[in-house]
């Protein structure tokens, strides 16, 4: 520094000296201190509850999921099978209600086969059983990556998919199995290296892939959707169904859904629904620390072990889920402040922890990598 600017600077009544040691040390501390946690610590039960719902949509009105998402619901699932043209700009539109423009996960299932909500604008894969006949790993990745990109300029998000069931069926998936080609093979180690493959490639799309349906519905005695099912003795599970898990979690799986299949060995109630399934193994066996979704808790088999949505969605966050899903019906808006609701008297009624909840809030942040102290 030059002489006379520092003569400039005596005269304007500044010190030479620099005291940024002392005065923003502070503030350095103040934003370590600073977490996504702490933060969602100053919101309203409400405010967080309403950040680990879903709502269902149709693709083809989302401004009806206005409201919800006004009032902050942590995301949408799009329904229906052929996607309007314009289908970008109206969830650029929605999103403009998401309070503090936090983003938002817009869900969908795009799977490949009979399981496609928006070919018609992303492009159609086959049903995941041809993929795991027909093609390598690298072509599954390839051409995923390919709808994802189209996926995610139409500003869809998230995919629920890759299925990584291990399922070696040759039928279509129906009431009585929820597999079928849905599954990429009966072999757990082509499952589990397809679905790697299709979890990077919507990775590489710039979509977030969920890994489902934990811990695995091959074999199922039922499908979920119509009534109780219940999966392969969890003995059976952890040599053939587990590890297709086991190996997206380490290639950096973002998402898992739960099923609601009963699971022989661990307990009574839907995986979705016990802390069994997802917190002593998802979470403590597997050591997997991102955003757990259930499975619809519409379905039929959450009804036969006698839970409401509202109360299975409370008893799923109890559990150790992360986010919530329901089926889109005509009373989409009363089903979303019915769950919002219980989860907030749950806590005030003291069966549901503050800090869980908010655990919860931090997952759906975090995948979106949403970081509130920024």
């Amino acid at each position: 520094m030059g002489a006379t600017a520092v003569a400039a600077m005596l005269l304007a009544g500044w010190s030479t000296h620099t005291p940024a040691a002392t005065s923003s040390a502070p503030d350095r501390a103040t934003a370590a201190a600073c977490t996504n946690s702490a933060k969602l610590a100053g919101w309203s039960n409400r405010r967080l509850a309403m950040l680990t719902i879903a709502v269902p949509v149709s693709e083809t009105s989302v401004s009806d999921a206005t409201s919800e998402v006004s009032a902050g619901a942590g995301g949408v699932i799009l329904f229906g099978s052929t996607a309007p043209s314009d289908l970008g700009s109206r969830l650029t539109a929605l999103k403009t209600h998401v309070p503090g423009h936090l983003g938002l996960l817009v869900m969908t299932d795009e799977e490949g086969g009979g399981i496609q909500r928006m070919a018609n604008l992303v492009g159609s894969l086959p049903w995941p059983a041809y993929m795991g006949t027909h093609w390598t790993p690298a072509q599954i990745q390839q051409n995923v990556t390919k709808v994802a990109a189209k996926m995610s300029a139409a500003q869809v998000n998230m995919d629920l998919a890759p299925v990584v069931d291990v399922d070696g069926r040759n039928v279509a998936p129906s009431k009585t199995n929820p597999d079928g080609w849905r599954s990429f093979s009966g072999s757990t180690s082509v499952v589990s290296e397809d679905g790697v493959a299709y979890m990077n490639g919507l990775r590489a799309g710039q979509v977030i892939p969920v890994v489902k349906h934990f811990p695995g519905l091959g074999g199922s005695s039922y499908n979920s959707d119509f009534g109780p099912a219940r999966t392969l003795p969890w003995s059976t599970l952890q040599k053939v169904a587990v590890p297709p898990f086991t190996a997206a979690i380490k290639a950096g799986a973002p998402a898992i859904m739960v099923s609601n299949n009963i699971v022989p060995g661990l307990g009574t109630n839907p995986a979705s629904l016990s802390p069994t399934d997802i917190n002593t193994v998802l979470r403590g066996q597997l050591g997997f620390k991102g955003l757990v979704l259930t499975d619809s808790l519409s379905a039929k088999a959450i009804s036969a072990a006698g839970y409401s949505v509202p109360a299975a969605a409370v008893q799923a966050l109890r559990s150790g889920a992360d986010m919530v899903l329901f089926d889109l019906g005509s009373n989409v808006g009363s089903q979303t402040s019915a769950i919002a609701t219980a989860i907030t008297n749950a806590v005030a009624g003291g069966h549901l922890s503050r800090s869980r909840l908010i655990d919860a809030a931090g997952h759906v942040l975090a995948v979106r990598h949403v970081n509130l102290c920024s």
